[in-house]
């Protein structure tokens, strides 16, 4: 048998690496979300945490993988709900429920809406980044579109290529609306567009 005491003097700097990394995205993403991404500062990061620049720089020896680090946390944090509700309620109340869930903590939002216009430039690190999940959302859209067709959610004709790439223009749009003005019904309009965009089926 193994020695538990040195297992676990093995998992403990691995564990208290991963709360560190989590730590200093946290905090980047909220720099990020605020100043944009040449605004927010590694030093300025490290000290609101109370850690050496050298440390940061450690665990993200770069501000490019930081970034990346940062975005990947904030699109993964919402996949898992949408995936589930995706499956059991549909495409539409799925992005509803989203968006409902995301009124109480916007950062997400304003962090993909300020990084994407950044990002808009072939120079910006995070340029290929968001071409690639543009790709992946419209995709994903897509085939749930297919599957709400299918299943008689969404009418025989919907062309769900088309319908696809209006939709996610549609969620962006109206998120920066709410962003910008937080008394913006987002829910309810979310909800009136998207059946007006799509033809849900009563």
């Amino acid at each position: 048998m193994g020695n538990p005491a040195a297992a676990a003097g093995r998992r403990g700097p691995y564990a208290n690496t991963a709360r560190r990394k989590a730590e200093i995205v946290d905090a980047a993403e909220r720099a990020f979300a605020v100043t944009g991404y040449h605004g927010g500062s590694l030093r300025e990061i490290a000290r609101q945490l109370d850690l050496s620049f050298t440390s940061l720089r450690h665990h993200f020896p770069t501000k490019e993988e930081l970034l990346i680090a940062v975005l990947e946390n904030a699109d993964n944090r919402e996949q898992a709900p949408f995936e589930k509700d995706l499956l059991h309620s549909g495409l539409i109340e799925a992005v509803i429920a989203l968006a409902e869930h995301n009124l109480a903590q916007p950062e997400s939002l304003r962090l993909l809406a300020v990084m994407s216009a950044e990002a808009s430039s072939t120079s910006h690190p995070a340029h290929a980044w968001f071409v690639e999940r543009y790709d992946r959302v419209r995709t994903r859209v897509e085939k749930a579109i297919r599957s709400d067709i299918a299943q008689g959610r969404l009418p025989a004709d919907t062309e769900a290529a088309e319908a696809a790439y209006a939709f996610v223009a549609l969620w962006d749009g109206l998120q920066l609306q709410w962003l910008i003005d937080p008394n913006f019904d987002l829910v309810a309009a979310l909800r009136k567009s998207l059946r007006a965009l799509l033809g849900e089926t009563p």
